[in-house]
């Protein structure tokens, strides 16, 4: 019988990318940290589209850039191509998104781990939590269950004070190409077998969802003439604060747009009982909003076309992305299909597109922090949680890493709340909402996007990393100059008036705007959509040179202040529900007239507050009002009794 042992702080089990933030996370704060991987060289591996961002997502990677976290940084270092999205609507939803290459987006974040302090890799499939009961003062926070460490299949034992589950797709995995089935991780990895049956002697319920992937090509049997050409932008502009523009300025990859038609799409119809999905062999619940070819197909008969989008996966590979055609279908069905899209007539495929089933968490079981409610400890990530994407596993990852060690190093939790950042969306969402599918992150979700920009995201966000701990003063400082920049270069443009004289007039007919009729500020002008700050610079006498970053938060500010000054006011009521805390020790069936739906659903989620039990589905607004007038009165009979 083997009896060692080996001593950490934290144990991470998963090296994706949820994983590797909260590994660097607890590492750079100091602690002892090992993380498994049951691939060493496949650490932060893209199993599906190679891109970091896109609309909504580039907002998390800038917020885990502000906490301190790496995604951003190593994107700007292995990018192949860069587009800022949505540039024609306003900047709440702008959002960067970069094509990387995989396998260099890998190494470099492999050698990033590699070169932390504090952290040891360990390639090993952990097979076990280990847990104790919780003592008495545990019990009474509402643990039932402390963790103490994890053991691998050959039955070496890591000790822990805390361990995050970052798994992935891969608890006891399954990937379908019709009906071939292999029992394997993404992209033919080893699953993880044992663990899930570990979780749920730990009273962990586990359901089944399932995600897609599209087929990769030989790109050397692509046609690129019959597609159009997508071009990055220039200048690019990085993803990380901390990253000098000039460092990110190169020759950028071209992607390739087509696309399907009714050729496609009658092949889809007449094998699509050959799709594990519609052929009943797939358990798990897909995402809605990142469907399949068959489903787009099925799901929407009206469209006589889909978008396809053909992209690079590598710099040293000819293997190309085809985006827009996940599916599960049979190998022959998806030669047939892909070969009906103008320029891929002679397509080969490299890597089948398949379906991979994996379990998850159920609903109900998070606290706010990430940890599992009822096992002091045990923290957790990414897909594991129910969501999907890289950037969704990333943000959770740091969040989860920075609690873990916050809660072992004796700290006051992080908190974000849905009016500071989408991360807190993210969380708040997953925390408080019985999603019945993996969930994706969208500008929609966010009710205070206007405030909560990829563009201010340092604003918002770096000092909370810095009082973390992940900022340093030096980057945290720079951040105050920043601020202080922008808000007496605001105040320079409202007091700086011009007057309507000749010069003057001449200048606003020059722009094809109204003439003055009285002297008016520069920022009033700002707000005249023909005009920008770069294009007053000509009767702005007294303006000194600004970064460009200064100058983007000066314009947004002074272009939307109505706006921002209307979701600022509404962020304050929305704090004042956040205030109201609702006891954890509550009996919900004490509370009369509270309706049985809204009771079942409170006691499931165990809100910590007003505002999050209004978000929960199934309590509506009169639940709410029962609740406060409950809390009111036994908040006055403590008071009495004191």
């Amino acid at each position: 019988m083997i009896d060692i042992r080996e001593k950490f702080d934290v144990a991470v089990i998963g090296a994706g990318h949820a994983g590797c933030e909260a590994a660097l996370a607890c590492a750079r704060l100091g602690l002892e940290t090992v993380i498994f991987t049951m691939s060493a060289d496949n650490i932060a591996f893209m199993p599906c589209n190679p891109h970091i961002g896109g609309s909504s997502k580039g907002h998390l990677v800038r917020e885990i850039d502000a906490l301190g976290g790496e995604m951003g940084k190593n994107i700007d270092k292995s990018f192949l191509q860069s587009k800022m999205l949505n540039t024609s609507k306003g900047p709440a939803v702008h959002s960067l998104r970069c094509q990387a290459d995989k396998m260099e987006y890998s190494k470099q974040m492999r050698n990033v781990l590699e070169k932390q302090n504090h952290l040891f890799i360990k390639q090993a499939e952990v097979s076990e939590i280990l847990f104790e009961d919780a003592p008495d003062n545990l019990k009474g926070n509402g643990y039932q269950k402390k963790i103490t460490g994890v053991k691998i299949f050959s039955g070496i034992i890591y000790e822990a004070k805390a361990v995050v589950l970052c798994t992935g797709t891969y608890l006891k995995s399954r990937c379908l190409t019709g009906e071939a089935i292999t029992y394997s991780g993404p992209n033919g990895l080893q699953p993880s077998n044992y663990l899930s049956d570990s979780l749920i002697k730990a009273g962990i319920e586990l359901r089944r969802f399932k995600t897609g992937t599209p087929a990769r090509m030989d790109g050397n049997t692509i046609d690129y003439s019959k597609m159009s050409e997508q071009f990055g932008d220039s200048p690019v502009i990085p993803f990380s604060f901390d990253t000098k523009k000039d460092d990110v300025q190169k020759n950028q990859v071209s992607c390739w747009l087509t696309y399907t038609n009714e050729k496609t799409h009658e092949i889809i119809r007449n094998n699509i009982d050959r799709s594990p999905i519609y052929a009943g062999i797939i358990e798990g619940i897909g995402p809605r909003y990142c469907p399949s070819i068959e489903d787009k197909v099925v799901k929407f008969p009206d469209h006589d076309r889909h978008q396809v989008f053909v992209e690079p996966e590598g710099t040293y590979t000819n293997e190309v992305y085809i985006d827009g055609m996940s599916s599960s279908l049979p190998e022959d069905v998806q030669i047939a299909m892909y070969r009906t899209v103008p320029g891929l007539e002679n397509c080969r495929i490299v890597k089948n597109a398949y379906a991979i089933e994996y379990d998850c968490l159920c609903p109900g079981q998070l606290n706010p922090t990430l940890e599992i409610k009822h096992i002091h400890g045990l923290f957790s990530a990414g897909q594991f949680n129910g969501s999907s994407g890289y950037e969704e596993a990333a943000a959770q990852g740091l969040y989860a890493g920075i609690n873990a060690s916050m809660q072992i190093l004796n700290r006051p939790y992080l908190n974000i709340d849905r009016s500071e950042g989408y991360i807190g969306v993210l969380i708040d969402d997953l925390v408080t909402k019985e999603n019945l599918e993996p969930y994706r992150m969208m500008t929609s979700r966010a009710e205070y996007r206007l405030l909560l920009r990829q563009d201010n995201a340092d604003i918002r966000l770096r000092g909370k990393g810095h009082d973390v701990g992940l900022i340093d003063d030096e980057r945290y400082n720079k951040l105050l100059q920043k601020i202080e920049l922008i808000n007496n270069e605001v105040a320079r443009l409202k007091s700086t008036t011009v007057g309507a004289n000749p010069t003057i007039q001449k200048f606003m007919q020059e722009h094809n705007s109204s003439p003055l009729k009285t002297a008016t500020s520069l920022a009033e002008l700002i707000c005249r959509p023909e005009f920008s700050y770069e294009a007053l610079k000509d009767i702005d006498e007294k303006r000194v040179v600004l970064p460009d970053d200064v100058i983007e938060q000066v314009e947004i500010t002074i272009r939307y202040e109505g706006y921002i000054n209307r979701q600022e006011r509404q962020v304050e009521q929305f704090k004042k529900l956040e205030k109201k805390m609702i006891p954890s020790d509550i009996d919900y069936d004490d509370v009369s007239s509270l309706r049985l739906e809204a009771r079942q659903k409170l006691k499931k989620f165990s809100p910590t507050n007003i505002g999050q039990a209004s978000r929960i589905g199934g309590v509506n607004p009169a639940d709410i009002s029962v609740l406060i007038i409950y809390l009111d009165s036994l908040y006055r009979g403590q008071n009495n009794e004191k």
